[in-house]
């Protein structure tokens, strides 16, 4: 079976968002640096439908995580920004347009239920209502045996590392400091989070630092 694996951007002083998220801004005031590596990769545009792009460690790092997920969960906030009934979110139709950069199934995890809706390329985003530990089964059958991505926001990696449903969490560390804004662990997940492993460390030439731990179970 594949691994349920969480990937994020995270900032040196801990932060996966800055502060004073909005629609024009869903990543909060300086958020965006924390990707900037990302962007700039020829795996990242490719899956993005853009030419050129940097084929450095990044971009392998990238087109491995972008290769080898087959599923996807994800908050709510990382879907649209938004909250409350679907009518009544201005981004309900989410951030990527006809053709999300996916191209496999996405399993948002939300408290309005809302019919799946299909998009070009292979993705159809689906709407579960009831808890994360059936977004996962639904993600793990649609990838077929393959590894299922989780991804943000911050609350949804704490939902899966406390109930001990990941398997490996991939960190890319940015040598930014945000000083605010959204923390990716919150002082209570480690009353209850399992061990990690240190498993594979990568140094970038940009100066971010991929680490990828083992949940210990």
């Amino acid at each position: 079976m594949g691994k349920v694996v969480f990937d994020i951007s995270v900032s040196l002083d801990g932060f996966v968002a800055g502060p004073n998220q909005t629609l024009d801004e869903p990543l909060g005031e300086g958020g965006e640096l924390l990707h900037e590596w990302a962007f700039a990769t020829k795996g990242f545009r490719e899956r993005h439908g853009e030419s050129g792009g940097e084929t450095n460690v990044d971009s392998e790092v990238v087109e491995e995580w972008l290769d080898n997920t087959f599923a996807t969960v994800m908050g709510r906030r990382m879907f649209s920004g938004g909250e409350g009934p679907w009518e009544d979110d201005p981004n309900a139709d989410a951030w990527w347009g006809d053709d999300p950069p996916f191209h496999h199934p996405v399993f948002v995890l939300t408290h309005h239920a809302r019919e799946p809706v299909p998009k070009r390329g292979g993705t159809t985003f689906t709407f579960v209502t009831d808890g994360i530990e059936a977004a996962l089964e639904q993600a793990r059958a649609a990838a077929g045996g393959k590894d299922v991505g989780v991804g943000g926001g911050a609350i949804v990696a704490q939902q899966y590392l406390k109930a001990g449903l990941l398997d490996d969490v991939r960190l890319h560390l940015v040598p930014v400091l945000l000083g605010d804004g959204v923390r990716l662990f919150e002082n209570h997940v480690a009353d209850t989070a399992p061990k990690l492993e240190r498993t594979r460390v990568i140094e970038s030439p940009t100066g971010v630092t991929h680490l990828e731990y083992r949940v210990v179970k």
